[in-house]
């Protein structure tokens, strides 16, 4: 069965997809930093622990922002073009 998305739900989406950035970012971010400073940098060089967090408060506000944004805008033009359809199936 055919259905569509009516609405996405701009707070709750941002809100969840925020939080995913800024945790998938500390798996990147920290190792980037961390291991690069450790192995080839010259010793005292490596950046400021505070920049190592700011990354994943970065990557939360802009994830935040952007996914409501697109959640809104999506919301907008469902009325026009007609939502994301998928076929579902009960088990």
């Amino acid at each position: 069965m055919k259905q569509q998305l009516v609405r996405l739900s701009p707070h709750q989406n941002a809100k969840v997809f925020a939080v995913m950035m800024a945790v998938s970012s500390l798996v990147f971010a920290v190792p980037f930093f961390l291991i690069p400073a450790s192995m080839f940098e010259v010793p005292g060089s490596s950046p400021p622990f505070y920049v190592i967090l700011a990354i994943p408060i970065i990557y939360l506000v802009l994830g935040y922002v952007g996914t409501f944004i697109g959640c809104l805008v999506y919301n907008f033009l469902y009325r026009f073009v007609g939502g994301i359809e998928f076929e579902s199936e009960s088990v």
